[in-house]
């Protein structure tokens, strides 16, 4: 090769360098971080000055079916455990209903696009052959983390409510090592159950935004730091369906928001 045509090949070179560089991916885009449109996902923080609380109670109308106690002879190893297993389709104390999820239908922008308060898992275990919690919520994007706390084999097999959702289908040996599964798209009231004792169910709520609650034994929820507006609030229960209402809420106050269900 001649020293010219040495000349030519390396600024020709150079040249590929200098493109390369000037067109190499940036990192953001690299890792998923960048839109399709090649805008960034970008979350405002919440002004504490704008934000308020939300607190209620879901009632109970009338007298409650009564809880049943369930026969678990069908498994040695659940009927020998400690405590009484009752039903929880209905747990209701001074009026006041349990197991009811709590969530935000719709409301100001600042609210719906609000990213997660928390990364970490929501646990629902098996213990004394039953779900615990009863009722689950969580975040989009966000997982459970199934245990299985007992000292027989247990299933999560999850029955889906959206079109085209796959099922959940774990075996957990006895006191076994945790799974977890991750939830991307908002669903209500999604049943799971045990495939080896049919009494276990459970239900989990994947919510939209990090503004949701699950009422406690006496009915009770409080969702704290919710950005001031006008929103659409809902309730569901897994036997008496879905109840919303419009409320506001106002910085630095509480609203209260109380719901009544009657049996049907």
């Amino acid at each position: 090769m001649t020293q010219r045509a040495k000349w030519t090949a390396a600024a020709l070179a150079a040249a590929l360098l200098v493109s390369a560089t000037g067109c190499k991916t940036s990192p953001a885009i690299r890792q998923g971080a960048v839109l399709g449109n090649g805008t960034k996902p970008v979350t405002a923080p919440l002004d504490p000055a704008t934000l308020g609380t939300l607190t209620g109670t879901v009632h109970f109308n009338g007298k409650p079916p009564a809880r049943v106690k369930i026969d678990m002879s069908q498994d040695p190893a659940c009927s020998m455990m400690a405590g009484t297993n009752l039903t929880e389709q209905y747990v209701v104390n001074d009026g006041g209903l349990a197991n009811v999820y709590v969530s935000i239908k719709s409301g100001p922008a600042v609210a719906m696009t609000a990213p997660s308060t928390s990364n970490a898992p929501t646990v629902m275990d098996q213990t004394g052959c039953r779900y615990a919690p009863h009722v689950v919520a969580l975040m989009r994007g966000n997982s459970v983390e199934f245990r299985n706390s007992d000292p027989t084999m247990h299933n999560i097999h999850t029955m889906p409510v959206l079109a085209g959702e796959a099922p959940t289908d774990l075996a957990q040996a006895p006191r076994g090592p945790a799974q977890w599964v991750q939830y991307k798209e908002p669903v209500t009231m999604e049943p799971v159950r045990c495939n080896n004792h049919p009494w276990m169910e459970a239900f989990i709520n994947v919510s939209d935004t990090p503004f949701f609650a699950v009422t406690d034994g006496s009915g009770h929820f409080t969702i704290d730091g919710l950005p001031a507006g006008h929103y659409v609030l809902a309730v569901a229960h897994e036997k008496l369906g879905e109840q919303t209402m419009e409320i506001t809420v106002k910085p630095h106050q509480t609203t209260q928001a109380d719901f009544s269900y009657t049996a049907k």
